[in-house]
């Protein structure tokens, strides 16, 4: 079996940058411990999965070691595949995934705009874990699928460094998102999610996904600019759209091929 395959960098406009999935396009889905050692193999923060149905895309994400619920710049490098590859004279595609519909769309720049839907926050308690997990206590905690730890300055959350074997203690939740207003852009932010195989996500649209609606509230805002401040750095335009967020970004053609299996 040949299962073809693309590796594209999501929120960027060049290769080298954003963050990088693989996408395998299959024609019907393989057994789950297939799919799983598909993306050990690659070893990205996230494989993508996709089918073609008559309404548009079947569409699962993979991290190294266990399934998510939702993955943004793996959608982006999936629309990416999509639009340049598979089925170059649409303009708008509809994904099926665990979260429900996701829609991208080409905008008149260029850019892939996401439609995903956006995910609230409650209140949480500062811990010493957290605390000792980060290296520095935050002002502020709150909880959704992810934990959000809320620093000061866009400086503590560029300084941060995490011990990743006391992050790992943090089981209730996905992944511990950390934020800050920014200096020149409206908020940063940074991603980890050590239990699934992602010591730290270059650019993660599933953060964006509860840090639209949290700083858009903050800010009393509708549109923002965001910025992911991880090694390699991703750019984010985000909209607060009540119940859905969109999410704008760039994406690269790193490299293309096939699987052997």
């Amino acid at each position: 079996m040949k299962i073809p395959m693309y590796q594209v960098d999501a929120f960027s406009s060049k290769i080298f940058g954003g963050n990088p999935a693989a996408v395998c396009v299959l024609q019907e889905w393989l057994d789950d411990a297939v799919l799983q050692n598909i993306a050990a193999e690659n070893n990205l923060a996230e494989t993508a999965f996709i089918i073609q149905t008559e309404d548009g895309y079947d569409l699962r994400w993979f991290t190294p070691t266990v399934e998510i619920d939702l993955c943004g710049h793996a959608t982006l490098a999936s629309a990416y595949v999509v639009f340049e590859f598979l089925q170059p004279k649409l303009q708008r595609v509809e994904f099926s995934s665990m979260s429900g519909k996701l829609i991208v769309e080409k905008t008149d720049t260029g850019k892939l705009s996401m439609d995903f839907p956006s995910r609230q926050v409650s209140k949480g308690q500062v811990s010493d874990l957290i605390t000792k997990a980060l290296g520095k206590r935050p002002v502020e905690v709150w909880e959704s699928q992810d934990l959000v730890v809320v620093f000061d300055s866009e400086a503590d959350i560029r300084s941060i460094q995490p011990d990743m074997e006391k992050l790992k203690l943090i089981t209730d939740f996905f992944a511990v998102i950390i934020t800050s207003r920014g200096d020149k852009l409206d908020f940063v932010s940074r991603f980890f999610a050590p239990n699934a195989g992602i010591p730290e996500d270059p650019v993660t649209g599933r953060a964006h996904c509860v840090l639209i609606p949290f700083w858009a509230e903050r800010l009393n805002k509708s549109t923002l600019h965001a910025m992911q401040l991880s090694q390699r750095t991703g750019e984010v335009f985000c909209e607060d759209k009540g119940s859905r967020v969109a999410m704008m970004g760039d994406a690269s053609l790193f490299l293309k091929g096939e699987i052997y299996i």
